[in-house]
């Protein structure tokens, strides 16, 4: 295209006003835009930043001495389907895209706070005193295992229904912003009186800053319109070969045959399923309490009897 058939762009000059910010709340002024551009901002960013910053959620239980959701647990005031409701309500983020397992160990009497769940660095919770049950005696105790995962939007339990024993899916809603809205308000500037005022309210969950929020969404935004202005090549892979899975993967610790006891040490430590034995090392699996080197020999063998390996 010859230079005299370019379009001159117009030089952008607007300024972003931070008015107050919490943790959970945050107004800001975008200004001065020129007419119009006013809703296109606004309206662009409230879809980008309820329906695409991601953020992260409880997705499944499991309760000692549990089986299913309908299971009541001794000493504790709480059903497990009311756990369950208050597991959903905990707010947390981590920056890790895998899922992550947290557990929760309390002995009675008292109140179970969110607080009391074991954290590993790079996951936090924003709303700590969330009370999740009440054990009624000294000799009452819970015990629970979390699975916190990362994701958009929202992802219902039954989307997630379980074969396992004991393990119970939660609702999880994994987007961090609560609302959005935006109003638009004329403003001056020399002797225009028609520029457009953008005043941006955004309120969180607490996981993440709503700056940090009108960030990611600016962001999200303008990497959308880079591929229009400098398109890349999406390069298209011809007869590529479809991976299939090995259902071999989804088996229970249990179902491998192993010796009871090593199976055992394996589920204390977190290990569920085979494919869970693929991701570890031969080393990491020598810690695993209980076991050694011997063991970590005799769970290859298992795996290599359903051409699987451990992680080399």
């Amino acid at each position: 295209m010859s230079d005299s058939k370019k379009q001159v762009l117009p030089e952008i000059l607007f300024e972003i006003k931070k008015i107050k910010e919490t943790a959970a709340f945050g107004q800001f002024v975008i200004s001065p835009l020129e007419n119009g551009y006013g809703s296109t901002l606004g309206n662009a960013l409230r879809r980008v930043l309820l329906t695409s910053i991601s953020g992260a959620a409880v997705t499944k239980i499991r309760v000692a001495g549990v089986k299913h959701k309908f299971s009541t647990l001794e000493g504790l005031r709480e059903d497990i389907i009311d756990l369950v409701l208050n597991v959903k309500e905990i707010k947390i983020s981590c920056k890790s895209t895998k899922p992550i397992k947290l557990t929760l160990e309390k002995t009675g009497p008292g109140k179970v706070l969110a607080s009391d769940i074991d954290l590993p660095t790079g996951v936090k919770i924003s709303n700590p005193d969330l009370v999740i049950g009440e054990l009624s005696t000294k000799k009452d105790r819970l015990k629970m295992n979390l699975v916190v995962e990362s994701g958009f939007g929202y992802s219902s339990a039954d989307e997630r229904v379980s074969d396992k024993i004991g393990e119970i899916p939660v609702d999880a809603l994994f987007t961090p912003v609560v609302q959005v809205d935006y109003k638009i308000e004329a403003t001056r500037v020399g002797r225009r009186t028609d520029f457009d005022k953008l005043l941006l309210n955004i309120t969180t969950d607490g996981t993440i800053s709503p700056s940090e929020v009108l960030k990611q969404g600016a962001a999200l935004l303008s990497s959308y319109f880079g591929q229009i202005v400098n398109p890349k090549k999406v390069v298209k892979k011809k007869n590529a070969e479809k991976e299939v899975a090995n259902p071999d993967l989804k088996l229970t610790i249990e179902e491998l045959d192993l010796p009871t006891r090593v199976a055992n040490a394996l589920r204390k430590s977190g290990y569920e399923t085979v494919e869970d034995l693929t991701k570890v090392t031969a080393d990491d699996l020598s810690k695993v309490k209980n076991l050694g080197g011997k063991s970590a020999k005799i769970v290859e063998k298992a795996l290599s009897e359903k051409n699987l390996t451990i992680k080399k």
